[in-house]
């Protein structure tokens, strides 16, 4: 029998999608696949059809069909973390979609500290993601961001995150989320563009960790830095991004999986937030809670603890093996059922999933020419450029001149990297610039490994000694990659792996001309030795830059982009690493057992650099023009502190303390000899009661200046909720008295009375 080709790549590239009328007429008759319908009635008319098998085959993630629907079967696990990704069920690449634009590593991207580009990053890859979705490629849920917080630099997975700030890490999370999801069209209220999903919820961050692993550990976490570190992130992407999804962890907090622990997912994500979407599960965490934490004594109940608890979805497919079971020993209702499927079908129908055919909807134009675009790619080497953070630029060595260098070394483990450049939850790129590759566009180089990989088990000094010597300038990209740092893979040290510091330092002796010795690596690393060295004269840190990182490193290291990036995260020395063991959640340091504390909210010890560091090759002043020097909350009538003392004002309500803001204006101005970008970051200390921060972040903002230019950078600080803190309880409140507000090196008092 012949074959047609063509008919074949035509079922290949074919949507997933209900209530296909065209094939099948007789669904016109049902209502849910009436679009003129509300969703929440379209919902309710399908959940009413289905039989409890079925319902059931709705909360896990291969999700069968309902062929008497019309429904297919779909896949909700999709990733797109960084750019549409391969890792889950529902999305793979072909021959009409090859690859997809591959952004830096979120910890990269949010060192550029710029909230436009958080939310364009996520534009473009949901476009993407629609594209690949009009061809069959792609699902529609994306679980992705990962907004946990950079708390511990050995953690594999901080390369995902936005950083160890609350206030970034908010609105890394909330743009990102706007960006995926939004449809910009207003004829289509509560509608989705993909839908995201902010993870791992909550105070999630040990992988394995000398022989600790996430399905056994247990976070003991304070109400305080609950309430005060880990939960702002979520509440801001709930509450400010409008997220479709939020997902647990596979973690226990306080004796309790986060999977089955209904004050945390039925009374605060679903109560507090109210979040409109699903809860998901981290994949096979409800068996994880069952035969790994022994949390239940049975599988059915283990099924049932989750769902009471106001879980929707499983990753794996423990609930489509015990939840029936669950409803016939009387541990579940079919109503309970119900409520977890009607949260999740309610996102697809929110997707168009139920609309019929894609092409004939808002996004049916988008296909193969929609991604990998040039200006896609374009965006991703920008993302790259503003992250990149430059750490020590002695004599003022960088920028290099292309007219000056003759000959340039290229050395180091990832100096010729391309999957490192692109960390973890990865998918195929569009195509890779190398380091190397960058550099040799410009100038020309002779190169040499030195190492083997990063592990650097041999060292191969004599090349890159030798090349070093001869040339005009030695650039050394060394650091780590995912056999480093990575799920599954927490660090022990944080130095550069094996016998990179040999390499580093034999290189710097021997080189002949200045030396940049640029870190590629998710984690902040000790390199003291390096930034002590004379002979290096500059150090950049790069994180995972993304497919066009080798681009983005060459337009840097020669000037053709001055570098804006700030670091989002402490740069401890190893003598934390030794001291503080990974598991200890608590933020705040303790005297009694000389615990440092943790991020630069609350560290007492030495740095090898600081939160918010970061070079230009400008010079960048900041001169304070506006800001109130006294602001009184008004309290309502009855408000106790009429009648008595106050130390603070809780904010519980807006009524207990209602709502004043605050202009705060800064006049910046580049006094250097090249434009560039500056981020105006303002934070303030609280008065010293309930432990609170010695200095946190309020906001930021980053501005382009060229040369001699001025502009003014306007804050509006919400008093109520910007200078607010939160006691030992976890009790948030504003504290009356003298609040430290810095803006770069200015201090300015502000007296917060009633």
């Amino acid at each position: 029998m012949k074959i047609n080709a063509s008919s074949l790549l035509e079922d290949q590239f074919v949507p997933v999608y209900a209530c296909n009328v065209a094939k099948t007429p007789k669904l016109e008759s049902f209502g849910f696949c009436n679009a003129s319908k509300v969703i929440s009635e379209r919902v309710e008319d399908l959940v009413k059809l289905l039989t409890l098998q079925e319902k059931i085959g709705f909360l896990v993630d291969k999700t069968p069909p309902v062929s008497r629907l019309g429904i297919p079967p779909y896949m909700w696990w999709s990733e797109a973390l960084h750019g549409v990704s391969d890792w889950g069920h529902g999305t793979h690449f072909s021959e009409l979609i090859p690859g997809a634009t591959s952004f830096p590593q979120v910890i990269l991207t949010s060192a550029s500290f710029n909230v436009s580009l958080f939310h364009a990053i996520g534009k473009v890859v949901s476009t993407e993601a629609r594209a690949m979705y009009n061809l069959g490629s792609a699902g529609l849920t994306y679980w992705s961001p990962n907004i946990n917080i950079y708390r511990d630099p050995r953690w594999g997975r901080a390369q995902e995150t936005p950083g160890e700030d609350p206030v970034l890490t908010s609105k890394y999370g909330s743009a990102y989320v706007r960006g995926l999801q939004e449809v910009d069209d207003g004829n289509y209220p509560n509608r989705l563009k993909v839908a995201a999903c902010c993870k791992h919820y909550t105070a999630y961050d040990v992988d394995n960790w000398k022989g600790i692993d996430r399905y056994h550990f247990n976070a003991q976490v304070t109400q305080q830095d609950m309430e005060d570190t880990y939960q702002p992130p979520f509440k801001s992407c709930v509450k400010d991004g409008n997220v479709a999804s939020v997902m647990c962890s596979y973690n226990q907090v306080n004796g309790k999986p986060t999977c089955a622990d209904p004050d945390l997912l039925s009374g605060i994500i679903r109560g507090q937030w109210k979040l409109n979407g699903y809860i998901v599960t981290d994949c096979d965490s409800v068996d994880v809670l069952y035969n790994q934490q022994n949390y239940t004594k049975t599988p059915e109940e283990a099924a049932a603890k989750s769902i009471l608890a106001g879980l929707d979805l499983n990753c794996g497919d423990f609930l489509g093996q015990h939840t029936e079971a669950a409803v016939k020993v009387g541990l579940l209702n079919e109503s309970d059922i119900d409520r977890a499927v009607t949260n999740n079908l309610a996102t697809l129908f929110r997707l168009g999933f139920f609309d019929g055919d894609p092409s004939k909807q808002i996004f049916g134009e988008l296909g193969p020419k929609n991604v990998c675009k040039a200006e896609h790619q374009e965006l991703a080497r920008e993302a790259a450029r503003q992250g990149i953070v430059l750490l020590k630029n002695s004599a003022a060595s960088l920028p290099l001149s292309t007219t000056s260098i003759k000959s340039l070394a290229v050395i180091g483990p990832n100096a010729n990297a391309t999957t490192t450049m692109i960390g973890n939850y990865e998918g195929v790129p569009c195509k890779y610039i190398t380091p190397l590759q960058g550099l040799s566009n410009l100038v020309p180089t002779v190169y040499s490994p030195g190492c083997l990989n990063v592990t650097c088990i041999n060292v191969q000094l004599d090349d890159a000694k030798g090349i070093a010597a001869q040339a005009d300038a030695t650039v050394l990209v060394v650091g780590t990659d995912t056999s480093v740092e990575a799920e599954g893979l927490d660090r022990i040290n944080l130095h550069l792996p094996g016998q990179q510091p040999l390499l580093v330092r034999e290189v710097a002796e021997a080189s002949k001309g200045p030396v940049i010795l640029i870190i590629m690596s998710g984690g902040s690393m000790d390199i003291n030795f390096a930034k002590g060295d004379k002979k290096i004269t500059s150090i950049l840190w790069v994180g995972f830059p993304g497919e066009a990182g080798g681009g983005a490193i060459a337009d840097v290291v020669f000037g053709f982009y001055n570098p804006s990036g700030r670091l989002p995260m402490t740069w401890y020395p190893q003598e934390f690493a030794d001291k503080v063991p990974m598991t200890n959640m608590n933020m705040r340091p303790d005297p009694a057992t000389d615990y440092p504390g943790r991020t630069y909210r609350f560290y007492t010890g030495e740095t090898v650099y600081k939160f918010g560091e970061g070079l230009s090759y400008s010079s960048f002043s900041q001169q304070l023009v506006k800001a109130p020097k006294i602001v009184s909350i008004p309290l309502e009538d009855g408000h106790m502190c009429r009648s008595q003392e106050c130390e603070s004002i809780e904010v519980v309500t807006e009524n207990s303390c209602q709502r004043v803001v605050i202009d705060i204006h800064v006049r910046v101005k580049n006094n250097g000899r090249m434009s560039g970008s500056h981020t105006v970051f303002m934070f303030s200390t609280p008065p010293a009661v309930y432990n609170s921060p010695k200095k946190q972040l309020l906001g930021f903002e980053k501005v382009f200046l060229g040369l001699q230019m001025v502009k003014l950078v306007k804050f509006k600080l919400d008093v109520c909720k910007d200078l607010s803190v939160v006691d030992e309880v976890g009790r948030r409140k504003v504290v009356l008295g003298s609040h430290v507000i810095h803006l770069g090196d200015l201090k300015h008092t502000l007296e917060v009375g009633i």
